[in-house]
């Protein structure tokens, strides 16, 4: 039997993000996490988990719901947009990613 959520948000899709080290994924995780969705045709569950085999939390997991396709879409664009500026300011100001160049 379908559970509500899925009747309502059928569309689904989940991400992984992998990150160098669990630093550097939970201060991913705490900078996207602030940013809600503004639809309530979408839900977003974020969280830092460990990839298999691996004690480490580096994965950055993003689960999408959307009532349709096209929220879906326009939701994981504009998250995706927000990953790549929270990777560049990681690349270019985290000390330790630039004592390790």
């Amino acid at each position: 039997m379908a559970t509500d959520s899925a009747v309502e948000f059928p569309c689904a899709l989940t991400l992984d993000i992998p990150f160098p080290d669990a630093r550097l994924a939970s201060v991913a995780l705490q900078a996207l996490r602030v940013d809600k969705e503004l639809s309530p045709l979408v839900k977003r569950d974020l969280s830092v988990t460990a990839p298999e085999g691996s004690a480490d939390s580096t994965v950055l997991r993003v689960q999408y719901q959307a009532a349709t396709n096209r929220m879906l879409r326009v939701a994981v664009n504009s998250f995706l947009e927000s990953v790549a500026l929270v990777l560049e300011v990681q690349q270019e100001l985290d000390v330790d990613v630039l004592q390790a160049r």
